[in-house]
């Protein structure tokens, strides 16, 4: 039987490729995406969910636990950015922020993490941003909330190590997609200089760091990790 994954954000960008990758390698994959996801394979099932609605999560998690019997890897990729002057910080756009970036992580977390310690074990993946060990200037909402998604990495490593399940955290620069293609070139360049990647970074990159930290096992759970130099 072939190992289960469920990724959330898998309408576009980094979830999207994440998806494809873990397909290639033999894994069957569930999506929670609030958008219709354009992957046709056999061992793809794609669910509209929005990760903000508690109930809505949890009673697709269940529908993913009775169809596929356990879940082996959870992957919190779903997420919303925001650059905006901390004075000048609409109270909205910082509540937006912390709703999908924390909440909605915790909410998945929270029912996986109920099917993982029913099968004695699994692995959790909480998607972060350099932009916390950075400060990052201009982005004081954004990185509250992915700071947020950190701290509970840890203590959720530290709950749930008992039922043999790890968790950790991995976090990068900006990623060529959608979403930076918005933002001026000169502010992702002096970000990706900041963490030596003058470069970029591509999103098959992002993808081989992901899939290195699955494979590698001598990671300790409630481990944050970069792609790049913080």
């Amino acid at each position: 039987m072939p190992p289960i994954a469920l990724i959330t954000g898998t309408s576009k960008g980094l979830g999207y490729a994440l998806a494809l990758r873990l397909l290639a390698e033999g894994w069957t994959v569930h999506g929670f995406s609030r958008q219709s996801t354009a992957i046709e394979h056999p061992q793809f099932t794609g669910h509209l969910v929005d990760i903000t609605d508690e109930f809505a999560v949890r009673t697709a998690v269940e529908n993913v636990a009775q169809s596929a019997a356990r879940i082996d890897l959870l992957i919190n990729n779903a997420g919303a950015a925001s650059m905006n002057a901390l004075l000048l910080t609409p109270g909205a756009v910082a509540e937006k922020l912390m709703r999908v970036n924390y909440l909605g992580a915790f909410h998945c977390l929270q029912s996986v993490g109920k099917v993982m310690v029913r099968q004695r074990g699994g692995l959790i993946i909480n998607l972060t941003t350099v932009a916390v060990p950075l400060s990052l200037e201009g982005e004081a909402a954004y990185v509250a909330s992915k700071a947020a998604v950190e701290a509970l990495t840890r203590v959720a490593a530290t709950e749930l190590a008992a039922g043999g399940i790890k968790v950790m955290a991995l976090g990068f620069g900006p990623i060529d997609t959608d979403l930076t293609r918005a933002v001026p070139s000169a502010a992702l360049a002096k970000i990706n200089a900041r963490i030596g990647r003058p470069q970029g970074t591509a999103i098959d990159e992002a993808v081989d760091f992901v899939i290195s930290a699955i494979q590698d096992k001598a990671t300790p759970s409630g481990s944050v990790r970069y792609l790049g130099v913080v």
